[in-house]
């Protein structure tokens, strides 16, 4: 039987010696069988530390965060040899803040078993963007909801923080004939999309487990592009990396907070919104042309209506422009928006009017309207589809499109005003369970059980091979109700018959939670295999009421439909809405 040897060190201030050298810091000295701690090993995630090897090889290696106090959550995880060549080290993750953490690592060294135990002590956070307008210093959560079954799971909110000035950037020097008084608007394409991020993963007991630090992206100090931005899109990507998308820039990151970053390609500009990894390890990212000569015959800078695919280093390899794709344009969901939330960047001065009541006489930019230029598309969401090499895109004033590499139209999911010529002919047909068809009017008023989405986000295909979609519900049939509390969101599954051309809804949930769930933009939803559930986060719920807006978690179980965790975040600001929310494993994080 193999002997299990204990030890216990503590490590305490930032975890790092104060000795410098060339070389640069040393961890603190060594503890345990290997070598010293190293408390935010890249200084970009405060709530992580790595155990240094100590120039010995490891394996079958587990570490343990204990919980806080009696109720607290433990995170236990599998760290892989990948993972531990990577950083030369065994990653410590979900460490609690400002606290003397608890922390069990097992390992076998040399044949032999071993159990090392540390005292890690962590710092405070710090928002380091606050202003006199915030109601809190970091983002209050709220615990509803949760079933024993699902005490595990760590939860990461992708929300920013409002600067009082607003951006002090925006493009300029390009302006097309019809593009009117350019000082009126200075919002050239969609560079004054710039915020402070607050990235974070917290527990079901509503503790910070893991904080990135805003400046590892972001820098709203200085006068810099490459440093501004919205960071959004966050994606796992199966290799333990979150992908991302900021402005001018788009990369990786890991939970440790180690960062590969590019700048986008020559171009084009604006990354937001989504970046998928593929299969081959390519990325695809949503971004948007720059000098653009639109059939206005106008020089623009386009709004979220390209997708790129580039390679791990960066290059730019194929390229998907929206504007040829999906011509002619329609613009039936557009008037029927409520000009609160037509854009990302929210206009509550009109909430409750629709954008076809207003006159719209403005220069090119993040404004809707159909032509290139002006924010027709929309584009929040892409998933891959590996049976066919296609590309499956939520656009938010449009629908949802298939589209080939070819660069054809498979199929589009949306009602039928408005779509002409050979690209009505790719109209998905409603159909019910038993595969008769259900009668809808072209503003998608179905008879049967079926509804379309509207001005939906993250339309992911599922591990089942189904489609689903978180359904906003703004301009629900092309229309405004006669009471804004009428509108409501959902939790939305289809199954879509390529060769036949159909759609069938086939799960849904959220029209009985009614306005008090309704959250009109941002947001997702995906199905989990492990509990059987759907997972998803309303990202703006009141964001037209007064106080914080909430982004609120939720585990829906499949057969049932019972909630199984519901956790609220509340906004640090008054009508600051977050943007997505995902569940994180870390065995699959670290355990390659």
């Amino acid at each position: 039987m193999k002997k299990s040897l204990t030890s216990l060190a503590v490590i305490l201030g930032i975890g790092l010696s104060t000795s410098v050298s060339a070389a640069g810091f040393y961890p603190a000295p060594p503890a345990g069988h290997l070598g010293g701690i190293f408390v935010n090993p890249y200084g970009n995630s405060p709530l992580t530390a790595l155990v240094d090897l100590g120039s010995k090889r490891v394996s079958n290696v587990t570490v343990t965060v204990a919980g806080k106090g009696k109720n607290g959550v433990s995170i236990s995880y599998p760290v892989g040899p990948k993972t531990i060549n990577r950083h030369d080290g065994i990653p410590i993750f979900g460490l609690y803040a400002d606290y003397k953490n608890q922390v069990s690592v097992d390992f076998t060294l040399d044949g032999k078993k071993y159990t090392d135990k540390y005292e890690i002590l962590t710092s405070a956070l710090e928002n380091k963007y606050i202003d006199n307008r915030n109601i809190t210093s970091m983002q209050e959560v709220k615990v509803r909801k949760v079933d024993k079954d699902f005490k595990d799971r760590l939860l990461l909110v992708n929300s920013h923080t409002m600067l009082f000035q607003g951006s002090d950037l925006h493009w300029s020097g390009v302006k097309g004939k019809n593009a009117g008084i350019f000082e009126s608007t200075p919002a050239l394409g969609s560079m004054t999309f710039d915020m402070a991020p607050l990235t974070y993963i917290i527990d079901t007991q509503g503790e910070t487990r893991w904080w990135l630090d805003q400046d590892a992206t972001y820098n709203g100090r200085n006068i810099n592009v490459n440093k501004r931005g919205y960071l959004m899109g966050l994606r796992k990507d199966g290799r333990g990396n979150l992908s991302f998308v900021q402005g001018q820039h788009f990369g990786y990151l890991d939970l440790m907070g180690k960062i590969v970053d590019f700048k986008i390609p020559r171009g084009y500009q604006d990354l937001s919104h989504e970046s998928v990894t593929m299969p081959n390890g390519n990325l695809l990212l949503r971004g948007a042309k720059t000098n653009y000569v639109n059939p206005q015959g106008d020089k623009v800078h386009t709004v979220r209506d390209h997708i790129l695919e580039v390679d791990q280093q960066g290059n730019l390899l194929d390229v998907w422009d929206l504007n040829k794709i999906l011509d002619p344009y329609r613009d039936a969901l557009l008037k029927a928006l409520d000009m609160g939330a037509v854009c990302v960047n929210v206009d509550l001065d009109h909430a409750g009017q629709a954008a076809g009541e207003m006159k719209i006489d403005a220069p090119y930019g993040d404004i809707p309207g159909v032509a290139a230029g002006r924010n027709w598309a929309h584009v929040n969401s892409i998933s891959y589809d590996p049976k066919d090499d296609g590309i499956i895109l939520s656009l938010r004033h449009q629908g949802v499109v298939k589209i080939t590499r070819d660069k054809q139209v498979k199929w589009i999911l949306t009602p039928s005003i408005g779509w002409k010529g050979e690209l009505a002919k790719k109209l998905l047909k409603p159909v019910d369970a038993k595969g008769k068809a259900i009668s809808c009017s072209e503003q998608g008023d179905c008879q049967g059980d079926f509804d379309f989405t509207y001005t939906q986000h993250t339309a992911w295909l599922s591990s089942k091979g189904t489609l689903t979609v978180f359904d906003n519900g703004d301009g629900r049939h092309y229309t405004q109700p006669a009471l804004p509390t009428q509108k409501y969101s959902r939790f939305v599954e289809y199954k879509i018959d390529e060769n036949n051309m159909t759609v069938q809804q086939i799960w849904e949930y959220g029209k009985e939670r009614g306005y008090e769930w309704y959250s009109p933009i941002t947001s997702n939803v995906e199905y989990v295999a492990d509990h059987n559930t759907i997972f998803g986060f309303g990202g703006s719920i009141n964001l037209f009421e007064p106080g914080r807006v909430t982004g609120k978690f939720n585990e829906i179980d499949y057969r049932t439909k019972e909630v199984k965790l519901e956790i609220d975040v509340l906004s640090d600001k008054a009508g600051q809405p977050h943007y997505r929310g995902l569940f994180i494993e870390p065995a699959k994080m670290f355990g390659r």
